[in-house]
């Protein structure tokens, strides 16, 4: 299971959506409003790890704070992101979760309540690759941590994937597809407790 860590140490979609064959260079500030716009999503992932191998499943945001990766079998794993903490669950072992700080992850930046990517040492990379977007991000407090590259395309705005770059120097892919938006999302699905009780049942 250590191979899931990297998704949220450095913070969705079955296949890899096609994207817009014109496009600009979006500002900063245009990704920070469509971040904080994005309340709660539910679609598809794919996930490229660091040792190449490729894992499936669904993904459930809920900002601010609350992130949820269903693992397709054979996995059956489950990553939750909520009450400021990361919690990893093996369905097919009967170990205790792993627990980390969100705090120590930069996808803890997608999921602030307040993203500003125009702050001080926050933002690392601002490119263009003449298809999307591409943001190199961090926390400002603690660069340690690793590095976040999200990619955006434009009309409309969307994120398609981002890249954790994590303190180990591993690189753990997560590709976007399309996804749904503006989704009622009960809040059982974050609940790492419930999670736990499902899974010894």
């Amino acid at each position: 299971m250590k191979h899931l860590f990297p998704v949220f140490l450095a913070m969705c979609l079955s296949g890899i959506a096609a994207l817009p064959a014109a496009a600009e260079k979006l500002s900063l500030n245009q990704i920070s409003t469509y971040l904080n716009g994005l309340t709660t999503a539910q679609g598809a992932f794919t996930q490229i790890n660091d040792d190449g191998s490729i894992s499936s499943g669904t993904l459930y945001i809920s900002r601010p704070g609350k992130m949820r990766f269903e693992y397709d079998p054979p996995e059956q794993a489950l990553v939750l992101a909520s009450a400021n903490a990361v919690v990893i669950i093996d369905n097919k072992s009967n170990q205790p979760p792993e627990t980390y700080p969100l705090s120590r992850t930069p996808l803890s930046l997608i999921l602030a309540r307040q993203v500003n990517l125009g702050q001080a040492r926050m933002v690392t990379g601002h490119d263009f690759d003449g298809t999307a977007t591409i943001v190199t991000a961090q926390d400002p407090k603690n660069t340690e941590y690793g590095t976040i590259e999200m990619s955006f395309t434009d009309n409309p705005v969307q994120l398609r994937q981002w890249v954790i770059n994590d303190a180990n120097g591993g690189r753990t892919t997560v590709i976007l597809g399309e996804f749904e938006t503006g989704v009622r999302l009960q809040n059982r699905l974050f609940d790492p407790g419930i999670a736990l009780q499902n899974r010894d049942r």
